[in-house]
């Protein structure tokens, strides 16, 4: 782990941002090691291996020595003599030299680009521990929407063949046992539906992140309200920000860049060493020679074009800046709520459990009606999913709110 990393998370072990346990997520080890498999993670690490060539590269420089080999005859008919016939040849070798200063800028683009790679490998290991987050509450909502379903069935199971026996006894009219018929007809749909959600929701999870235990919590934990501000959250979430580092280093890259096209409005120049034989070997000459292009208006305007595209760079950072803020406070005010929400959601609950477990004894002794004790049902089995659901909702949020803080899986 980076040293950054390390000095902030032992900030947070001292403050109130101290780590928390993950009971409900699976165990941390076998996540680290499931994502770090991802296929998407594994083609960010390639990548910082060609951004490594890349910089070697550029450390290397965009010259080379080059050879130039060439032959001719040459004829003479001197006046007082016969033609002459001569066999000639020559040999240069040149290379262009980068002027100072290129060579350190050429070398700062290239660990801006290995940076850069790093930080968007990084920001993969993030993405694919975000999808497995998601996934997986998924998977425990379609699990506890399940679970209930068959708790309800069950439940109108007993209460149809109850009415059932009171109708044969003659206690209870057809149309009751009818209707208790009905009532468990529905609730056996909503069940099957369920099963297959849930059955659909694992497929997705053993498919997207293989060796993934599917193993559901014994029990779930209450959700809790983060600790501490919502400044010191929103700063910890901007400090670990993989798409933040990705925009600040574009722009960083883009101004180093800027400045090596600046550099390059003066051109390197060429130097060169050169051999010829003329006159079938009666001369050989010896010569150096240096080259040096004219710069025009095109270096100009590439140098310009660079600039513009550093700044326009530069305003990007400062606009995904802002937005991650502003996506850092809202995550955090919707954990800070979930708690609240669903202590109301449990309470609201477990008064339309007992509402209907007394409606059931008013049935029982002649004082209500099915249609009475059916609702009631109906509206504690809602209202029990919804309490569950709300408990998944604050878990999830409280959880995607330490994972964007790195305080959930070590993975960097």
């Amino acid at each position: 782990m980076k040293p950054l990393v390390l000095l902030l998370l032992a900030g947070f072990a001292g403050s109130s941002f101290g780590a928390e346990p993950a009971p409900t997520l699976p165990p941390a080890e076998i996540v680290a090691r499931v994502l770090r498999e991802a296929p998407d993670v594994q083609a960010a690490t390639s990548h910082i291996r060609a951004e490594e060539a890349n910089r070697r590269r550029l450390e290397a420089g965009p010259h080379e020595w080059n050879l130039r080999l060439g032959g001719q005859q040459r004829r003479s008919a001197p006046a007082a003599g016969p033609n002459e016939r001569y066999s000639e040849w020559s040999t240069a070798i040149e290379r262009p030299l980068r002027l100072p200063g290129k060579a350190a800028t050429d070398a700062e683009l290239g660990a801006a680009g290995v940076t850069l790679a790093e930080t968007a490998y990084g920001d993969a290991l993030h993405e694919a521990s975000r999808g497995l987050l998601k996934a997986w509450f998924v998977w425990l909502r379609e699990n506890a929407a399940s679970a209930q379903w068959t708790a309800q069935v069950e439940l109108l199971d007993r209460q149809a063949r109850a009415i059932e026996r009171r109708r044969q006894l003659g206690d209870a009219a057809r149309l009751d046992a009818i209707q208790a018929e009905a009532a468990l007809a529905q609730a056996v749909a909503q069940r099957t539906q369920a099963e297959a959600r849930r059955r659909s929701a694992g497929e997705d999870l053993r498919r997207r992140y293989p060796g993934l235990p599917l193993t559901e919590p014994a029990a779930l934990e209450e959700p809790l309200p983060p600790a501490g501000s919502e400044a010191e959250w929103v700063d910890a979430l901007l400090e670990h920000s993989h798409e933040l580092g990705l925009a600040r280093g574009e722009a960083q890259r883009a101004r180093v860049a800027a400045e090596r096209q600046r550099q390059d409005r003066l051109p390197d120049p060429s130097v060169g060493l050169q051999f010829s034989r003329e006159r079938g070997g009666e001369e050989n000459v010896v010569g150096a020679y240096i080259s040096i292009p004219l710069p025009g208006d095109a270096r100009r305007a590439t140098a310009d074009a660079s600039l513009a595209q550093a700044e326009a760079a530069g305003r990007r950072a400062e606009a995904v800046e802002r937005r991650i803020g502003a996506e850092a406070a809202t995550l955090y005010q919707a954990a800070l709520s979930g708690a609240p929400a669903w202590q109301a959601a449990r309470d609201a609950a477990e008064r339309l459990e007992r509402s209907a477990d007394l409606t059931a004894r008013a049935y029982q002794l002649g004082e209500g009606s099915l249609n009475d004790l059916l609702t009631a049902r109906r509206l504690a089995n809602e209202a029990r999913l919804a309490a569950r659901t709300s408990q998944l909702d604050a878990l999830e949020l409280r959880y995607r709110l330490l994972l964007d803080a790195h305080r959930l899986w070590d993975l960097d």
